[in-house]
Order: C-alpha cells, then structure tokens, then sequence
C-alpha cells in the first residue's frame, strides 16, 4: 500500500513542478511580446509563475463564480477581465515581495492574459496530457 501512496505523491509533486513550469514559459513569452508587461530576471520569473499559480488556484474560481452572470451576459467574454484581473493581481502581489515585474494598464493586463491562457493551454496539451498518461 505504501508504495501506491509514495506513486502518487511523486506524480503529484511532478505534476506541480510541470504546471510550474508551463505557467513560467507562458508568462516569459508575455513578458517578451506584450510591450508594457516585463518580469526581470529568472528568480522573478520563478516567483510570479508561483504566485500565478496560486492565484489562479485560490481567487480566480471564486471570481469567476462571482462574475458568472455577466459572464453569460456577455456570452464569456467577461472571462477575459478575469484573467487579466488575476494576471494584475499577480504582478501587484509580486510587488510585495520586490520583485522586478511590471504591467502598465489595462491593455497590458488584457493581452498578458490573453497570451498566458493561450501558451499554458497549448503547452498543457502537448506536456501536461501525455505525462499524465504515463504516469498511470
């Protein structure tokens, strides 16, 4: 029995360090494509792709709960305004900790998100999907 236990702790952990690293490849290719949103440095890149993850893990479903009519108001573009809520809200966390991230507005914000969900659901399918299938 321990050893089911001990498999499925490991690919938890192996779980969590992939989604970590997919939540930092999609945040680099904001940061360089997306003028007005910068994170320098490896170690705030590191740190924001975790306070992203939480972020997106502990607020962004009670926001979308809360914003669940205006989504169907809008016919999910609201959806949008959350992610780059959250996407601001990381950077503005990150500030906390001195970290060298920056988004300037709310364009920045829109399009950092919008690249972010893009890239994580890209690199999802092709890592997170298949490793799941191995790890079975």
């Amino acid at each position: 029995m321990e050893g089911a236990e001990t498999k499925t702790t490991e690919s938890r952990l192996l779980s969590l360090v992939i989604r970590l690293g997919i939540n930092a490849a999609a945040l680099w290719l904001a940061a360089e494509w997306v003028r007005g949103f910068e994170i320098e440095g490896w170690q705030s890149l590191v740190a924001t792709a975790t306070i992203f993850g939480v972020v997106n893990a502990m607020i962004k479903p009670v926001a979308q709960l809360l914003g669940c009519p205006l989504t169907c108001l809008t016919l999910g573009l609201f959806v949008l305004m959350i992610n780059a809520a959250m996407l601001a809200l990381t950077v503005w966390i990150a500030g906390w900790f001195d970290l060298d991230v920056e988004i300037d507005g709310f364009w920045a914000a829109l399009f950092g998100a919008l690249l972010v969900s893009f890239v994580s659901a890209v690199l999802s399918a092709f890592v997170g999907r298949p490793l799941k299938r191995a790890l079975r």
